[in-house]
């Protein structure tokens, strides 16, 4: 093939060469006819198909103990460039499967953590695909609005439930259940067992409805004030905290056969994991469990050492997959949830009462402003895989554009029946791989997602999947996070006052992540407060248990408070500039 092994690009096509170009025409028509001549010689001809790409060089494994083959790469293509369908279609599969764990499995957690029966959250999941999907879609399409303001950044990137919300949303659902909102049934062991409550959900998701404006005001905010007040030592604090607090709440339990009640193992149906009513319940951190869950983890890695770049692209489902075959093979898989889900659903096939959280409006009015800041540095990294300049006006509007389609999203997802739905960067390593970075494969991949959420029987097998292998590959997933956040630390230049407000925020994070009911009774001494001020002291409560909310505050706080050190500010700059310089060239290479 033409291709060589130094970077090369491919062009968008020019429209002007095709032979149905008609002169004497209206412009306007002769316009449609050359969409429609272009378009049928896509799904007519084999250069249309197929053209000239190497898919030898996607399927062929890395072979142990022999000598990679010299294979030349694949050129790359650009945003708009002419992109094979079959390309466009296997690069929008791999996109999908890529992002498919971590857009599953916060409603399988939300689930679990409100006790809901197998109908419901076998729905949640199908919703959360289906609305990643569309609004999927708005990301990438890049609408002009008005005085050069766009909605969507016009890259490849896939929306999905922030690990961000993933967090602070357990801390509510515990609050509801502490304060009455929720009910629990107390054991004759004392133990307290959570009842179904989804009007919990519901209220989670009329809080998040009304706290999305907040995220559109911030778009509107030009990204260098945004940059200036949320500058890499917090949003890189933020993201190590969301991962390393998702790890020991839900990733790790989960390893161990679960992270309900059967961690204690009291009496009744949590005596065991994760239940007594499973087809094979065995004590919390038994070693089937934890094998379980080792196969699946190691399954990812052994993708990673010796998979082709297809099959690391979705390294994650490999690890599912595996894991749920011998799962199945040994008897720990329940086929009810699938055998209970609908062949076909879609969005409102099942609704929730929406409604208003008062403790619940500040922690996410929190949340939306993390997700901003995960935007702007989910969006320059998508541009510097996607090769898009990642400085002047043109990535400022998309920046500008991604954080307004986030907010906007927020106020949609919720109204999907899903949690506030942003952007993740996890298909950038696809795009890296693949070296495309065409949108052409991102509208595709949305196609898929929906597809797996119409698709109900889909949700039910997802659902099916044992909570060890769930955990295995999950501790893998929000490790991967914390690796994130280290990675955004890393590019910093510390100066002695970056450290001293990287360690003021730490003192909240981790100390809140280790001892994490250290806040629950502050307000235990306040004397019969009314029902605002009970509100409020719940808000702040839920906030300060929440280790990247708290570590996050304090980080801001401190970063406005502290003064800047002597040439501290022009080091910076200098840092990132070269940061930058050095990111590219490792996409490039």
């Amino acid at each position: 093939m033409a291709a060589s092994n130094q970077p090369e690009s491919i062009d968008p096509p020019n429209l002007n060469t095709l032979e149905s170009q008609v002169e004497t025409e209206s412009p306007g028509r002769t316009s449609f006819k050359k969409r429609i001549a272009f378009a049928k010689r896509k799904v007519t001809t084999k250069d249309g198909w197929f053209g000239d790409y190497d898919y030898a060089w996607l399927c062929i494994p890395a072979l142990p103990f022999s000598a990679k083959a010299s294979r030349k790469q694949p050129p790359f293509y650009s945003l708009d460039a002419d992109l094979p369908l079959a390309l466009a279609i296997s690069s929008g599969l791999q996109h999908a499967l890529a992002m498919l764990a971590g857009l599953i499995t916060p409603p399988i957690i939300f689930a679990s953590s409100l006790n809901l029966d197998s109908t419901t959250s076998a729905y949640m999941i199908s919703a959360s695909l289906i609305g990643c999907g569309i609004l999927s879609l708005v990301q990438i399409s890049r609408t002009p609005l008005f005085y050069g303001y766009y909605l969507g950044m016009g890259l490849i990137s896939v929306v999905g439930t922030s690990f961000a919300t993933l967090s602070t949303a357990s801390a509510i659902f515990d609050a509801m259940y502490q304060d009455g909102t929720c009910t629990s049934t107390v054991d004759s062991d004392g133990t307290a067992v959570r009842n179904a409550c989804p009007d919990a959900y519901g209220k989670v998701l009329g809080t998040s409805l009304i706290c999305s404006f907040l995220e559109m005001f911030l778009a509107f905010i030009p990204p260098r004030v945004l940059k200036r007040i949320f500058p890499p030592l917090v949003t890189g604090t933020v993201v190590l905290l969301i991962g390393a607090s998702l790890i020991g709440s839900s990733g790790v339990p989960n390893w161990g056969g679960g992270s309900n009640n059967c961690q204690t193992a009291p009496t009744g149906i949590y005596a065991l994991c994760p239940t007594t009513l499973a087809p094979r319940p065995l004590p919390w951190g038994s070693p089937e469990f934890i094998g379980l869950g080792f196969l699946s983890f190691i399954s990812i890695v052994l993708t990673e050492m010796f998979g082709s770049p297809f099959l690391k692209n979705i390294s994650i489902i490999v690890g599912l997959a595996v894991g749920c075959i011998v799962a199945g093979a040994t008897g720990y898989i329940d086929g009810s949830s699938i055998s209970s889900a609908p062949p076909i659903t879609f969005l409102w096939v099942h609704t929730f009462k929406i409604g208003v959280y008062p403790p619940a409006i500040l922690p996410m009015l929190a949340v939306y402003v993390s997700l901003a800041m995960e935007a702007i540095g989910d969006i320059t990294a998508s541009a510097e895989c996607s090769r898009v300049d990642v400085r002047g006006i043109e990535f400022d509007s998309r920046v500008q554009g991604g954080v307004l389609s986030d907010g906007i999203g927020g106020f949609l997802s919720a109204l999907f029946t899903v949690t506030p739905l942003s952007i993740f960067a996890q298909n950038n390593g696809v795009i890296a791989m693949t070296r495309c970075a065409n949108r052409s494969a991102g509208r595709w991949c949305c196609a898929f997602l929906i597809l797996f959420g119409v698709l109900g029987k889909i949700s039910g097998v997802f659902l099916a999947i044992p909570n060890p292998v769930i955990g295995g590959v999950t501790t893998f997933l929000f490790a991967s996070v914390v690796v994130s956040g280290i990675r955004v630390l890393a590019l910093m230049q510390f100066t002695r006052r970056d450290r001293f407000v990287l360690a003021a925020a730490m003192s909240f994070g981790i100390g809140d992540l280790l001892v994490p009911k250290i806040f629950t009774e502050l307000f235990n001494g306040v004397n019969n407060p009314n029902s605002g001020l009970q509100g409020l002291f719940n808000s702040i409560t839920i906030i300060l248990s929440t280790p990247f909310l708290a570590a996050g505050i304090v980080a801001v706080i401190m970063n406005l408070v502290l003064p800047q050190e002597k040439d501290a500010e022009e080091e910076k700059e200098s840092d990132v500039e070269s940061s930058i310089g050095e990111r590219k060239e490792e996409v490039t290479s």
